[in-house]
């Protein structure tokens, strides 16, 4: 089993649920900006699902090592990047912000790492 596409996959069903929430639930609750940020952040969370998948992909020979740690930076990102844009929008707590362009920093790293991964791998 491939734990790291268990997880993008799970993070990619997650994503969905919470653009469908905040489509369906939350467009009457809560004011545009925070609507707003609340849809950023399930967009990321699923362009990064996706990353992890294609990265998950890429676990294999010399590749596998910085295609592992892209897979651990985007989730970090999903967790820390979307994660606080859900909190922010859903509490109001603006002190969450500060999380978030670390969350944007790993991000850059899982890419980064992915594209050295690419250069490792033998097709």
């Amino acid at each position: 089993m491939n734990l790291w596409l268990l997880i993008a996959a799970i993070n990619g069903l997650l994503a969905v649920a919470s653009g469908a929430f905040a489509a369906h639930g939350l467009q009457a609750r809560l004011d545009p900006h925070a609507l707003q940020a609340f849809e950023t952040g399930a967009r990321y969370h699923m362009y990064h699902a996706l990353a992890m998948s294609l990265a998950a992909f890429a676990i294999r020979d010399a590749a596998a090592p910085a295609a592992t740690v892209a897979c651990a930076f985007f989730l970090a990102g999903i967790l820390l990047f979307s994660g606080s844009l859900y909190l922010l929008a859903l509490t109001g707590a603006r002190g969450i912000a500060v999380v978030t362009p670390v969350g944007g920093v790993c991000f850059l790293i899982g890419w980064g790492a992915l594209a050295f991964a690419a250069t490792r791998m033998k097709v």
